[in-house]
Order: structure tokens, then sequence, then C-alpha cells
């Protein structure tokens, strides 16, 4: 019998595929593992989480530069970085089934645990995909699809401090796509082979480097809140020396609550000048900093603030489930905070064979949508069930057109928590949605 944290991750995965959030990816080819497609509401709850994340990280700073690297890179980039050398996994074969597994999972590593024969020898195993750029397949064509984005940023500090002259401290903000061959992609958008990352660098003076990621630990817990990730389900762990990246001499890793049990969300690294200096050094170019105000130059040290889209989405998710009670009736609902609901308000004809209800709302819905552009117009069954659906998807307001509304323009305005109804001027209808939908 499934444990209830199972069923949690279950109903998470059915209302995701049901609702539109989250399909297989390729699932009428019957699917390919790690591989997951955002639907029409999960696009937009995910384009919401990086609108929060850029608003915050980027447009409310002074101190901040977007770019969007290349996803294909020069491989000396990779090569630089350590990842063609380091990037592994332990995998382990089964010499009966032939089917592979991370070695550091495995409770029995002499019992294969699908169907008992023996296993292997634990060998690393290099996650990056590797292709060829050309027409050619061979030693000289071969490119990787990037397993991080922060090589992108690296490669490009020259670029960005010749063309913009920030002054330190200056950060460089990235949101894109990474890729790695995982050998067991597993719980849902969890661990994947195509991922979504947010990605700072953080460049400062080597001296200030602790005050730099205090102020991003706390920024980092506060974008949790804007997203709506409760407090009490993160939780900070100093990871120690001998499990730290080989370019960090500082890493917090912000666990959340999954119902699979307590698993990295977010992290945060201090990089040292590692970076910048090992692509100067492997590139010849100047990697260097000039201080005015000192007159001299060094390369600068890095915060790396990392966070991924997709785990935060599963995070946002799980974190907005509700199960309550209307009236006898179980619901389902997602409490949403209003800045990452895909859908912000819904609006409803009472019913939908009165075309005049039909045209009054119409009206209303274009003229919301003018403004607030993630809106839906309901009319398919009846206002219960509307409700119950918009509840589910977590809309959190929903606006009623009825047989009043054509006698004194005031409208039903529902909301999804309390399920609390207000009669609201048409009039008014606009400027009140703003209020209640504002962020930060």
């Amino acid at each position: 019998m499934a444990t209830e944290k199972e069923r949690l991750m279950e109903n998470i995965v059915s209302l995701a595929k049901r609702r539109g959030f989250v399909f297989q990816g390729s699932e009428i080819y019957g699917g390919i593992a790690g591989m997951w497609d955002y639907g029409p509401l999960g696009v937009e709850l995910a384009h919401n989480i990086k609108d929060i994340w850029w608003r915050m990280f980027v447009y409310n700073r002074e101190d901040m530069y977007g770019i969007d690297a290349s996803i294909l890179m020069n491989p000396r980039v990779w090569e630089t970085s350590g990842h063609t050398k380091t990037f592994s996994d332990p995998v382990i074969k089964c010499v009966k089934c032939k089917k592979q597994f991370r070695a550091d999972q495995l409770d029995n590593k002499n019992a294969c645990p699908a169907c008992g024969g023996k296993l292997s020898k634990s060998q690393p195993f290099n996650l990056m995909f590797k292709t060829y750029i050309g027409a050619t397949e061979d030693s000289d064509s071969i490119s990787y699809l990037r397993p991080e984005t922060a090589g992108g940023i690296f490669v490009n500090f020259k670029n960005v401090v010749d063309s913009m002259h920030p002054k330190l401290p200056f950060g460089i903000a990235q949101i894109g796509k990474a890729f790695r061959n995982e050998i067991a992609p597993r719980d849902f958008l969890f661990r994947l082979r195509e991922l979504k990352q947010m990605e700072i660098e953080y460049f400062v003076r080597a001296e200030e480097w602790e005050r730099a990621f205090e102020e991003w630990r706390l920024a980092m817990l506060a974008f949790a809140k804007e997203v709506g990730i409760p407090k009490k389900v993160i939780h900070e762990l100093e990871v120690p020396e001998s499990e730290r990246a080989h370019y960090s001499k500082r890493t917090i890793d912000f666990e959340f609550d999954y119902p699979f049990g307590k698993k990295e969300l977010w992290g945060l690294a201090y990089r040292t000048d590692y970076d910048l200096s090992r692509h100067a050094e492997a590139s010849g170019a100047d990697l260097t900093y000039f201080d005015e105000e000192e007159n001299k130059r060094f390369i600068p040290h890095v915060i790396e603030p990392s966070f991924g889209v997709d785990r935060t989405f599963l995070a946002v998710l799980l974190s907005a489930y509700r199960v309550d009670e209307i009236k006898g009736e179980k619901r389902v609902f997602l409490a949403f905070k209003p800045a990452v609901a895909p859908i912000k308000v819904a609006v409803f004809p009472l019913l939908k064979n009165k075309p005049e209800l039909v045209t009054k709302a119409r009206n209303i819905y274009q003229m919301l949508k003018k403004h607030i552009p993630q809106i839906d117009f309901d009319d398919n069954g009846n206002i219960g069930k509307r409700y119950r659906r918009q509840d589910e998807i977590g809309t959190p307001y929903c606006v009623t057109i009825d047989f009043d509304t054509l006698e004194d323009n005031t409208v039903t305005l529902r909301d999804r928590d309390t399920t609390e109804q207000e009669r609201v001027n048409e009039k008014n209808l606009l400027e009140i949605l703003k209020k209640k939908l504002v962020s930060f």
C-alpha cells in the first residue's frame, strides 16, 4: 500500500498532466526517461517563476547584467573547467539484465535490484552529452551540450567588463537550458536529462566574499518567500569539504522536503577565483579586472547562487497543493501566490445559453485581458464545476457575470482560498484586482 507521501507525489503528477502543467516527453511513442514537456499552464507557471527571479535579481538591482550564452561551446571550455574529467557519477551494470544503476544509490552493490543478477564493478560515467559540429564525426569536431550555464558566464566575463564597464561588486545572470546524461533520472521533475537553470556569478574582491555570501544566502530565502515556498520546508546544509565541488571553498545546499525525501533545491557556492584563473591560463585572455580607485589589476572572486527552474517548479507545486472540504465535498486546490499563478483571473457568464450574459462577460474579459494577460474565459459546465476547475489550477480570483450585472453593473468576485464572494462594481473591478494581485 502506498504511503501518504507516495500518494501525494502520484496526485501531483496526475494533476500536472490532467490540467496541462507537465506532460511526459514524446509520450505517444512511449516517452523517454528524464524528459518532460511543459503544457499550456506549466509554461506560464515556469515563466512566472523565471520572471520573479529576473525582477528580483536583475531589474531590482543596479549591479547585475544579463546574458544568454550558446548551448554549444568550444570544447576547451569544459576541458578547462574540469568537466571532461570530473563531471561524472559512479555507474554499476547488471551482468544479467544489462540495466545500469548509480552505485551511490544502491544499498546492496552485490545484487541487481531489478533481477537479482550479479553487478559489475563501479566505474565513473561522464554526464555530458557529446555531439559533433560540422559534417564530419571525428575528434576535431567534438562538442558537448553544456552541463551547466555557468561556463557561458565565465567565458563572457571579459566581454561584459569591456562593454558595460561595471564596478565591483557586480553580477552576471543567465537563465537557460543545461543537459546531463543522468544514469537514472527519477522523481518526476527532480532529476532530469534536460533542465533549466537560473544562475548568477557575482564577482567580488577576495576580502569581501564572506559578506557577499551572506547577502546572497538571505536573498535566496527571500526568493523562496516570493514564489510561495514556506521557510519551514527549506533546510540549509553546510556541505563538508570532502563533498564540495573541486572549485568550491564553501557551499550551502538549500534542501526542500520533497515527498521522496529531503533533497537539494538550490545551491550557493564560493568558487574563489578558480574559474577565471583557469580560463585565463588556458585561453591566454586577460581576465583581470582593473580597479581605477586602487589603480591595480586582479582576478575577482566569485559567489554563485544557482537555482533550478524545474526543481523550483516542483517545490512550488508541492507547497501550493491543498485538500479541504466545501459543504461536505472534497476540494483539491493549488494555493499559488498570485505572482506565480499561471492564470490570475477567470471570467464566467453565469449561463452559456444566454447571449446577453456571454456578451457582457466577453466584454469584461477583453477589458481585463489588456491589463492582466494571464486570464481565462470559461463557460463550460455549471458554475460550481467551473469554480472547482479553476481552484485545481490555482486561479486566485473568479469573476461571474449574472443577471444582476445587466441591471446594476456589479459582478461577483470570488476568492480561491476562502471561497468568499463579494459584489463589485464593474468600473472598480480592474483596480481591485490589480491591488489583490500585486507582488513586490
